[in-house]
């Protein structure tokens, strides 16, 4: 659809949307004021039927009041002529009276045990008549006989006297009478006078309010129907009196008191309610009779409430709606017809410049930018069109630059690939799920998995007991960090395992989120079974050079144990004393043998996740009782959280024991071991920080405290990168009056801490003996070299060889005097 079209709808339906909202509001207007209208004039019926009603009450109240007098009256006279016993009396007296005084007929009740009943009459019917289902009539006679004032609620109480309410007879239902009582105590029987009700019928019909509600329903043709209500019976079930085998619905009990109620609604009772409580109008839709009607509950209040409802016809309100939107929609629709050919002539005029900038635009979409377009005005339109000149020679610009870098990222990426897939390390790039996206030749030759069986999932390579390890690097990667030249070992498809040296490496977006983790994969099982056999080479060479201080130390013990031997033969016995030598001499040569056996064939470890706080505190229990025995106090500091290690738990506890024994020994005459123990944690640049109780381990002794906090310096420089850390650690340490001494493994541990810097567990174990010269510190580690009298040489080295499985290091600060300082570093 064109834009002259689309422009030619939108404004013919804005004019259509702006007339169907007149035409809504005019008609919900019209109707509302038409309702209102309705209901304003329902009011004013309501308030003439008002003041008709009570102009009817006050004139009934006259006739009654005067039909009252006359049977109080009559009441009197009867208490005159008639004998006060009313076993004295006789009905033909009773017919006489009534005859005389132009009543309808003469009653005297008498008072039973149970009841109050007619004993005498002047109508037959209504001799035995019983009182006591009469409801409020009853409760009126016994207040009479009790000659207390009358107080039920209906008619009229003066002195000895009550008149009821008009009601039918209960000896006659088809007659309507009025009932006067009158009891004065002078007699045993109450007099009950009654007369002709046919007045107050002839008066409703004639001059009451029957009479109005006729002549407003004829005089309004909208008016379907008014109803009186009285709201205390109202939607209760109707009181029907059965009297002679009639059911009567007695004047004084019915819910409508005038007008007729044929159109009913259930919801009638609600607003009845709403409007009496609220004692204002209420006015609702209904439905009824096949009609839509509108109701207005309109409360009247007087001596007797009442609710006059009045139903007025909607369909007068809709139809003169109707007529109304009729014409209204016509108008309209004209308005509509020429809108839309003013519309569609305006629109194109106003798309003229549009086409020709589109042509433009078509001429740059195929390339062409030599023709610039004619600006002919200086408004919205002329501006665009400039742009589109200015637009259409950028963008002449910017293409030849693309097709130059084009050519360029085609040759950067042609020999990115061919370095990838030419490259003799296994190169492959997963998503941080670990599901794989990119591997190249190399990858596929060195794990035997091609490349359709790789891509899209995870590949069963990593062993189990380094999966820890694997997810610790990924986490680490993830996170935004790397991790260069990891030695490992991994699977092959066929399930063979190979070594490999791994360098892992995150992949950024543009917005350096990392969303992808890289890995080069180096074979080194070649190199790893060429060391395997230097190591086994000099390890035989070891072998070699420590065969003599072997046989040299076990031979000692041996040539004692001759002896032993030989004198047993000779005397034949031998004493506890000599015993206990030979069992001292078999065991020194069990540990000797043991160290030895330990340090030419390491028996199978288990390493697992082990809290270095537990065995150190392990270990310092094992010793102590010796500790006590030579007067040596432990002094533990540690840090409140570490992280667990991977390890195993003998050997570092052998560790400790070797270096907390050495300790105690250079302190024969008692002293204090300080032990230390928390986290260091390196930062990518090669800084470091301590995590713990600091770098100084105990000790108040500003000796002690000076070289404590040397030591800290050191341990700083040691996580630094390159061989400078370890000539920065070195030159620190000849500066200090302490020696100090970095075993062989560590040295080559720091040298090689430009590659990796792993967070690491420091252990500090510091004692107050007698100390350790720079020469005999040179000399610690090596086989068989020991400053004790009792020792072999072999416990530093044997630590010195676990610590190395475990890729920590130890170190040795030492003066003659000031005690000795031992730092083990255990990464984790």
């Amino acid at each position: 659809m064109s834009i002259k079209l689309k422009l030619t709808l939108f404004l013919s339906l804005l004019v259509a949307a702006i007339l169907m909202l007149n035409l809504s509001i005019t008609y919900f207007w019209s109707k509302a004021g038409m309702q209102n209208a309705a209901i304003d004039r329902m009011e004013i019926i309501s308030k003439q039927i008002g003041e008709s009603i009570k102009s009817y009450e006050d004139e009934l109240e006259r006739l009654e009041k005067a039909q009252e007098e006359k049977l109080l009256a009559a009441s009197i006279a009867i208490r005159s002529s008639l004998d006060p016993d009313i076993d004295n009396v006789t009905n033909e007296q009773l017919v006489k009276l009534t005859a005389e005084l132009q009543l309808e007929g003469i009653s005297l009740w008498v008072k039973t045990p149970n009841d109050i009943v007619v004993k005498k009459s002047s109508k037959p019917s209504e001799i035995n008549l019983g009182s006591n289902t009469m409801d409020y009539w009853y409760r009126a006679f016994q207040q009479l006989f009790a000659r207390k004032p009358v107080n039920v609620g209906f008619g009229r109480a003066m002195p000895n006297f009550w008149s009821g309410p008009f009601n039918f007879a209960t000896s006659d239902p088809d007659l309507i009478l009025k009932w006067g009582d009158y009891y004065d105590g002078t007699t045993n029987y109450m007099i009950n006078p009654f007369s002709r009700g046919d007045v107050l019928v002839d008066f409703k019909d004639s001059v009451g309010t029957e009479k109005l509600i006729k002549q407003l329903l004829n005089d309004n043709s909208d008016l379907v129907e008014i109803t009186g209500i009285d709201p205390a019976f109202f939607g209760k079930a109707p009181i029907i009196k059965i009297k002679k085998g009639k059911p009567v619905y007695n004047l004084d009990v019915r819910d409508i008191v005038f007008g007729t109620y044929a159109y009913k609604d259930d919801a009638d009772v609600e607003h009845v309610n709403t409007a009496i409580t609220s004692g204002e109008t209420v006015t609702a839709n209904s439905r009824s009779g096949g009609k839509r009607l509108l109701k207005s509950y309109i409360p009247i209040h007087g001596d007797r409430d009442y609710i006059v409802t009045v139903s007025f016809d909607r369909s007068a309100i809709s139809g003169d709606l109707h007529r109304q939107l009729l014409l209204s929609c016509v108008i309209g629709l004209a308005l509509l017809a020429v809108t839309v050919l003013t519309s569609y002539w305006l629109s194109g005029l106003m798309i003229r410049p549009v086409r020709q900038i589109l042509r433009k635009v078509n001429a740059v979409a195929e390339g062409s930018f030599d023709e610039p377009l004619p600006v002919a005005s200086n408004d919205e339109l002329g501006k665009l069109s400039e742009r589109v000149n200015t637009m259409a020679s950028n963008l002449s610009t910017y293409t030849n630059r693309l097709r130059d870098t084009a050519a360029e990222l085609r040759s950067t990426k042609q020999y990115l690939e061919s370095f990838v897939h030419h490259s003799s390390d296994a190169i492959h790039v997963a998503d941080p799920a670990g599901n794989l996206m990119q591997v190249n030749a190399a990858f596929e030759k060195m794990y035997g998995w091609s490349a359709a069986e790789a891509l899209g999932r995870r590949l069963p390579e990593v062993p189990e007991e380094l999966q820890e390890d694997y997810s610790r690097i990924l986490r680490k990667v993830v996170k935004g960090g790397s991790v260069a030249d990891c030695e490992t070992v991994r699977y092959r498809k066929d399930g063979s395992q190979i070594d490999v040296s791994i360098t892992v490496s995150p992949v950024r977006d543009e917005d350096g989120e990392v969303i992808g983790i890289a890995s080069i994969s180096r074979n080194i099982t070649e190199r790893k079974a060429t060391e395997e056999m230097l190591r086994r080479t000099e390890k035989l060479s070891m072998v070699g050079q420590l065969a003599a201080g072997v046989a040299h130390e076990i031979r000692n013990p041996l040539t004692t144990l001759r002896g032993f031997v030989q004198l047993q033969q000779k005397s034949g016995f031998i004493t506890p004393s000599h015993l206990d030598t030979m069992l001292s001499e078999l065991d020194r040569i069990n540990f000797i043998v043991g160290e030895f056996l330990v340090l030419s064939k390491p028996q199978a470890i288990r390493f697992q996740l082990v809290d270095i706080r537990s065995i150190m505190k392990e270990t310092v229990a094992l010793l102590e009782a010796q500790a006590i025995m030579n007067n040596v106090q432990f002094e533990l500091h540690e840090a409140d959280e570490l992280p667990s290690l991977n390890g195993e738990p003998n050997q570092l506890k052998q560790v400790f024991l070797n270096v907390l024994k050495n300790g105690m020994e250079a302190m024969p005459d008692g002293g204090t071991m300080r032990i230390g123990i928390w986290a260091e944690l390196h930062g990518e640049a090669g800084g470091s920080a301590t995590v713990g109780d600091g770098a100084t381990v105990g000790g108040s002794e500003s000796g002690k405290s000076e070289t404590a906090g040397r030591s800290e310096v050191v341990a700083e420089s040691e996580a630094a990168s390159g061989s400078k850390a370890y000539a920065e650690a070195e030159a620190a340490a000849a500066r200090e009056p302490k020696a100090s001494a970095y075993t062989p493994a560590e040295a080559e541990a720091i040298q090689r801490s430009d590659e990796s810097v792993s967070d690491s567990i420091l252990i500090v174990i510091e004692d107050e003996g007698f100390g350790i010269s720079e020469e005999e510190l040179k000399h610690l580690g090596e086989p068989f070299y020991s400053n004790k009298v009792s020792g072999h040489g072999l416990g530093l080295m044997v630590s010195q060889q676990i610590l190395a499985g475990h890729r920590g290091t130890i170190r040795y600060m030492s003066a003659l005097g000031q005690g000795t300082r031992v730092e083990i570093r255990l990464p984790y």
